[in-house]
């Protein structure tokens, strides 16, 4: 019996108007496990109406309330934590303890954040900046939000904006990846017993129904995690209506290995930082740089712990990371390991010793040019590139160089050189010394092709607000 995954809209669940629905498939097996709702123009329309309904009573609920009812929404969140951790095993096929502490439980703790820091947003004091003249400054919600989300962390992505839009006082339509449909309709639903009705809507679909929500005129703000190319598109449609926009796209993270740095530390934070949700995130240490001082020895250690690590179901206690969510992205990395014809040495990795699914081994590949597209391209897999360095100085000008700016991580004993190093590189998130782990409190966003915005910390709030200036002449 397959599951049904229907929208999600003014807190109920909803069939397509059209008919319409798309399998799921399990990328553990890669079989149809599921059909998810395929969105047609009128429902978009009732989501976004729900919504629009719903702003006129949250907008206007105390930061107290908001914040109260957000903090009951992550109770009950947590009190079906192992629901929701197994749902996301069942979409993603990654392991379940990993799920629990790098999705589940970080999206929980994201509600709680933003439930207490919807009641301190922070704006110029009020004062007489003119003459007989009281300014002051109003921080107002922006209204229904559309929101677009990937499949790597289905959770912790869609709480990320979500919790952010409305602890700030605004609602959303919220349209999660159609390979990862379950999960943003559990949160929703969950959610749905704490807000107004029509709070937070999803609606699944395919490329149209984001053209749909991205171009429907209610909406006014629209923030989306995707890939550099999807998030240009949705960008460039969002900006014909003038709408707000928050992007946050790929990234081709770097880590920097100085001659200095303690080898055995510094390579199992890189290796588990590459290979973690089987490479699926932006910010994945997929590209090594190391001083030639310490290159052979960091090859070797990286890939020791690569032949440590096993992609297997997570039904396998022994497994460390699961398949890549699509076949599109199997196939894509097949051939990229498949057609290296001396451009590079494949050390370890890039097999299927399931023999069905999307699994693929960790692939370490050395000597590689710095230039070469399998260092500089965003693959969203267990594929890890090592590549040698020699003038610090000029590694910083070549990675700033390079089209993204998410993130980076230098691993070094001398704090001068680290601080120095950090300074002076482009990228919106640097690491000293790890690489991965990332704070609720702090800002999380890129430069350049990674896109602009921040998400997580009180500037995701502001992101989610319009700022008014008020002026009252009393002389």
């Amino acid at each position: 019996m397959h599951d049904i995954v229907d929208n999600f809209i003014d807190a109920d669940h909803a069939a397509p108007t059209g008919g319409r629905y798309q399998p799921v498939i399990d990328p553990c097996t890669g079989t149809e496990t599921g059909r998810a709702a395929v969105s047609a123009d009128s429902d978009i329309d009732t989501a976004c109406e729900a919504a629009a309904r719903a702003f006129q009573e949250w907008s206007r609920t105390s930061p107290a309330d908001r914040s109260l009812a957000l903090l009951r929404a992550a109770d009950a969140l947590d009190a079906r934590r192992s629901e929701l951790v197994a749902i996301e095993t069942a979409q993603t096929g990654q392991p379940r303890d990993f799920l629990d502490d790098a999705d589940v439980g970080p999206a929980i703790d994201v509600f709680r954040f933003f439930a207490g820091a919807s009641r301190a947003m922070a704006s110029p004091a009020a004062g007489e900046y003119l003459p007989g003249h009281t300014s002051y400054i109003r921080r107002e919600p922006i209204g229904v939000c559309a929101v677009m989300t990937p499949f790597n962390y289905p959770l912790l992505m869609a709480a990320w904006k979500t919790a952010a839009a409305l602890a700030s006082g605004n609602t959303v339509v919220l349209k999660p990846s159609h390979n990862t449909p379950a999960a943003a309709v559990a949160l929703a639903r969950i959610l749905a017993d704490h807000l107004p009705r029509g709070a937070v809507n999803v609606v699944l679909g395919d490329r149209d129904a984001v053209s749909a929500l991205v171009t429907h005129p209610i909406p006014r703000y629209v923030a989306v995690t995707a890939s550099t190319p999807s998030g240009i598109n949705i960008g460039t449609a969002a900006l014909a209506d003038v709408k707000q926009l928050h992007l946050g796209l790929g990234g081709k993270s770097p880590a920097i290995v100085t001659a200095n740095a303690d080898l055995e530390a510094t390579a199992s934070t890189i290796a588990q930082a590459a290979f973690a949700n089987s490479g699926q995130d932006c910010t994945a240490a997929s590209r090594v740089l190391a001083h030639s001082s310490v290159y052979d020895d960091t090859v070797e250690l990286l890939r020791m712990h690569a032949l440590s690590a096993k992609a297997g179901p997570p039904d396998d206690p022994a497994s460390t990371l699961g398949p890549v969510a699509t076949e599109t992205q199997y196939e894509r990395m097949r051939s990229a390991l498949g057609d290296l014809r001396g451009r590079a040495s494949l050390l370890c990795g890039g097999e299927n010793t399931h023999g069905r699914g999307w699994f693929l081994s960790p692939a370490v590949l050395a000597d590689i040019d710095g230039d070469d597209a399998l260092a500089t391209t965003e693959h969203f897999g267990p594929l890890l590139t090592v590549e040698r360095f020699d003038n610090p100085d000029t590694l910083v000008s070549r990675l700033n160089a390079q089209p993204y700016g998410l993130a980076v991580s230098i691993h070094t004993r001398d704090h001068e050189e680290a601080m120095r190093t950090a300074a002076a590189l482009d990228y919106g998130c640097v690491w000293i010394n790890t690489h991965l782990p990332l704070a609720t409190e702090m800002p999380h966003g890129g430069f350049r092709h990674s896109g602009f915005g921040k998400d997580l910390s009180t500037y995701a709030l502001e992101e989610f607000t319009r700022v008014k200036h008020v002026m009252h002449a009393w002389g």
